[in-house]
């Protein structure tokens, strides 16, 4: 482990005994549960933080892809009146 720093914290009393009940039930001490708590908190924040990156990427993408979707749409009717006309065309010239 990298070089330890002390520090100094208050807490809660009740906070404390159940801290200390978790400690004794995991044969640990208080420095492991506070370290362990510490590298709990700051993954969970980075998935948050990821998460709400994610979210923003995919409503950014979803208005992009509406946009696309509306130009292909355009570009698929004219090329299915097209499609209709030659049908038509050629319906008339085998009659």
């Amino acid at each position: 482990m990298s070089q330890l720093k002390k520090v100094l914290i208050t807490v809660p009393e009740l906070l404390l005994e159940e801290v200390d009940q978790v400690c004794s039930d995991e044969r640990s001490n208080r420095s492991e549960f506070v370290r362990e708590a510490m590298r709990c908190y700051l993954q969970e924040k980075r998935k948050l933080a990821l998460k709400e990156q994610l979210k923003r990427g995919y409503q950014e993408m979803a208005g992009i892809n509406v946009d696309i979707a509306d130009m292909y749409f355009e570009l698929e009717n004219e090329a299915f009146s097209k499609h209709e006309e030659k049908l038509a065309e050629c319906e008339s010239c085998g009659s």
